[in-house]
């Protein structure tokens, strides 16, 4: 039990649970935890001490394990959601949530030889991130490398990033998007957490005075104003998952080392990840030329996707182009093979579940930002990416395109094309809302 009590941070959480006096909670878990989920809820009763606190365990997730389920909270109308191993930290739209992030053994020593051969072999500063189920071992790798640099001279400067915060609460979301539908720019986009409450958790990166504040999967860091992101090593401790895509991605200009935590020794390809850069450049070629288009909604939760998703509306309809709004749990080629006469399909999901793999769908899948470029005419791709929605969310309507657009040339097709205008010959059904649970 004890075990238990230390994975699962069962003190802790039982203590926050206390202090907001919540009676109906949600124990949300991913398929690998789910085996401990009973002994998880015995032990929270029992460090609860009755309390009149009803827990209800809860897996399976119609969308996406990595986000906060507040669709299947509300069917028993829980008042918080504790939200168990690996999280996307997208903010949540209606109820809080308490994350217990577990925590995967590491080797700290082997880690803290690994990053001092970094600092010997790189000239540049050195930042540290990692997966969340790796924060525990944080402090561990620090004191490892207190001692390192006792002994080996290392004039390289290390910066490590912070958790953003364990605790969500979904009225300062709704505060920044009030804000930002008024047209007005708060003063701390990503606010200093207070006793681990984050306040805002948006966009990547927001310049405050002479520092830039990032904030990316869960984690924050900050540089100096003078300081590009290009000018660090980027340092990832954990698995080659989709949060070290979401890094790679991101900040795809910076030189990156991951440590692999389970062979225990560092990698520097990330070649893989490269190639899925330029597949979806592919891909945002290809959209160009389609005219039918799935806006494939693929969360519930995440704060401001009703807002995306309007805005992908707009820029569809501005481009001339015919749209249908699909919602549906975990998409799969069966499923979308319903839709036929969609040529593409724009995924609304969170950051870290936002590159769906197409390869064997009739029709290519896109995020938000690819959207953008695709059907933004005159946009050009800079080599900047972004997975998260929230950072193209925007107060301004695109203006509706002109017939008279000249023509442009399609790299799928290799020839100069005008694009269709769909006005008067919409497809009968106008407006798709079709409910597919797994």
């Amino acid at each position: 039990m004890g075990d238990i009590d230390a994975m699962y941070e069962i003190p802790r959480t039982a203590e926050f649970l206390r202090s907001r006096v919540y009676t109906r909670v949600a124990l949300q878990f991913p398929d690998e935890m789910l085996k401990d989920a009973a002994a998880v809820a015995r032990a929270l009763r029992r460090e609860l001490a009755g309390g009149g606190v009803k827990l209800f365990v809860m897996a399976d997730t119609a969308y996406n394990s990595c986000c906060v389920d507040e669709v299947g909270a509300s069917h028993i109308d829980a008042q918080c959601v504790v939200h168990y191993g690996h999280a996307c930290m997208s903010p949540t739209s209606n109820l809080p949530a308490f994350f217990v992030f577990g925590k995967t053994p590491l080797d700290a020593n082997a880690c803290g030889r690994s990053l001092l051969q970094c600092t010997r072999e790189s000239g540049k500063r050195i930042l540290v991130l990692y997966g969340l189920e790796y924060a525990h071992a944080l402090d561990d790798i620090k004191a490892v490398m207190a001692e390192l640099h006792k002994s080996h001279s290392c004039t390289v400067e290390i910066q490590y990033a912070d958790v953003l915060c364990s605790v969500m609460s979904p009225s300062s979301v709704a505060e920044k998007e009030h804000t930002q539908s008024n047209g007005t720019t708060p003063n701390d986009d990503l606010s200093v957490p207070i006793d681990g409450v984050a306040t805002f958790v948006n966009n990547c990166c927001n310049v405050e005075g002479s520092t830039r504040k990032y904030s990316l999967g869960g984690l924050m860091w900050a540089t100096s104003i003078d300081d590009n992101m290009e000018d660090y090593l980027l340092y990832w401790i954990g698995q080659d998952n989709s949060a070290f895509a979401n890094v790679v991605l991101t900040f795809n200009k910076c030189e990156i080392v991951r440590y692999d935590t389970v062979a225990n020794q560092p990698s520097r390809d990330v070649s893989h990840l490269m190639k899925i850069l330029r597949r979806r450049y592919y891909l945002v070629e290809k959209a160009k030329d389609s005219n039918i288009i799935g806006i494939l909604v693929g969360t519930l939760g995440v704060a401001g996707y009703l807002h995306i998703i309007e805005q992908m509306k707009d820029l569809i309809k501005a481009a001339g182009k015919k749209s249908y709004t699909l919602v549906m749990g975990r998409p799969n080629s069966a499923k979308l093979a319903n839709f036929p006469e969609c040529e593409v399909f724009v995924y609304v999901s969170c950051a870290q579940t936002a590159l769906l793999d197409s390869k064997d769908f009739l029709a290519p899948v896109i995020t938000p930002f690819e959207a953008v470029l695709s059907f933004s005419r005159g946009r050009e791709w800079t080599g900047e990416y972004l997975l998260d929605f929230k950072d193209l969310i925007a107060t301004d309507r695109p203006e509706v395109a002109s017939k008279t657009d000249e023509a442009r040339f399609s790299f799928i097709k290799g020839c100069y094309v005008e694009d269709n205008r769909l006005e008067g010959i919409a497809p009968a059904l106008g407006f798709w809302n079709c409910l597919q649970q797994q």
